[in-house]
């Protein structure tokens, strides 16, 4: 395989090629049963890739089904080995082509987003530098906001989480999840929002995810029963693929609508914005198609006057989410703020609110914690 070092035809330096992307799966099991409006987990998957050249590697990652592992090996190491690793985007171009016969939504997106985002990492250790310094940035730190307080949770459970936030890390923000079984206990979900409030007292912002547990009408309905809770963030009130439901629930409600965690693409994002479906676009960089993809679906919602919302995924997202003018904030989300805590040196410290990355490590700023990590690891494949 030709190392592509050295100028090419324009006469530029092409840089090293990328020699090599590998990906592993691990599962690590919650700390406790976690449910929201529609689904529950006991455990959650992270498939790691590990892209090389010369003597650097990238790591990046995506929180998803094992699957993911299948089409990096099968569809997309093929189409990034030998190329430049200095020409990310390129890379992306080539993988999202890759993935035409069997569909770039689900499973694929997370795979190209996983391997973006080590591709990013890579080229930055290369330069020797920080990934934010090579996006350019636009602010040192990123605001977050404590998100938990599933369904599944008993009052004292509820309790500790949202008091961690608030007493301990003073993040200003919380999010619990309400919609508990498709919205079949409404009354339940008032209860937990007035506990919430009772928490956390009159000073910090409250908000909800439904996980497009509701229909638009009784979205509208639990809404206006919120208001004495003062819910500000509303977030999937009806499922994302309901467009005109989202519209129509955004019209009637207070709180600001959010929706856009299952953008597989760009294209999906234009589809919410132009549906006039959201307050804030949520972009989750291990699903739309990594930083690439989140650079620019942040720029499309720039062009509409919208904020965007990184989501979960918090070492990362605050490490292009310095990048973004228009963000809003960044979910500190209980399952991976926890995994990549246990398993990554470079993890960030909430306190105060805020994520801000270490302007002295190279690329991402994260280094796997091998041993710690291979306990959880499941299946094939070099690590």
């Amino acid at each position: 395989m030709p190392d592509n070092t050295g100028p090419d035809n324009t006469g530029r330096d092409a840089g090293p090629a990328v020699r090599e992307i590998t990906a592993a799966v691990y599962v690590i099991p919650t700390d406790a049963p976690e449910a929201d409006g529609t689904l529950t987990w006991d455990a959650t998957t992270m498939v790691l890739v590990r892209a090389r050249a010369g003597a650097e590697q990238g790591l990046g990652w995506t929180y998803a089904a094992a699957a993911a592992q299948s089409v990096i090996a099968d569809m997309l190491a093929g189409a990034v080995v030998g190329r430049s690793a200095l020409d990310v985007p390129g890379a992306a171009e080539a993988m999202a082509r890759a993935v035409r016969n069997i569909g770039r939504p689900g499973v694929a997106a997370t795979a190209i987003s996983a391997v973006d985002i080590a591709l990013w990492d890579l080229k930055a250790r290369l330069l020797g530098c920080p990934l934010p310094r090579l996006l350019g940035q636009a602010r040192d730190s990123v605001p977050v906001y404590g998100s938990g307080g599933f369904t599944s949770y008993n009052e004292q459970q509820t309790r500790e989480q949202l008091t961690g936030w608030v007493a301990k890390d003073r993040i200003p923000r919380v999010k619990i999840k309400i919609g508990e079984s498709w919205g079949a206990h409404p009354h339940r979900d008032l209860e937990r929002v007035a506990l919430a409030r009772e928490v956390i007292g009159p000073d910090t912002e409250l908000y909800v995810d439904a996980n497009g547990g509701y229909t638009a009408g009784q979205a509208v309905r639990v809404a206006g029963q919120m208001e004495d809770y003062g819910v500000t963030w509303f977030e999937e009130p009806v499922s994302s693929q309901d467009l005109a439901g989202l519209a129509a629930v955004r019209r009637q409600v207070r709180p600001d609508v959010a929706a856009g965690e299952y953008s597989w693409s760009l294209a999906d994002s234009a589809r919410l914005i132009a549906a006039g479906a959201v307050d804030c676009l949520q972009l989750d960089v291990t699903r739309c198609g990594g930083i690439t993809e989140f650079l620019r679906g942040s720029a499309l919602a720039a062009a509409h006057n919208l904020q965007v919302s990184g989501h979960c995924a918090p070492n990362l997202h605050a490490r292009v989410g310095v990048a973004v003018p228009n963000l809003r904030h960044v979910e500190y989300f209980h399952d991976h703020q926890r995994i990549e805590g246990m398993l990554f040196d470079g993890a960030l410290d909430p306190s105060g609110g805020a994520l801000t990355p270490d302007p002295g490590r190279p690329g991402l700023g994260l280094t796997l914690r091998e041993a710690d990590a291979e306990r959880y690891r499941r299946g094939p494949g070099p690590a």
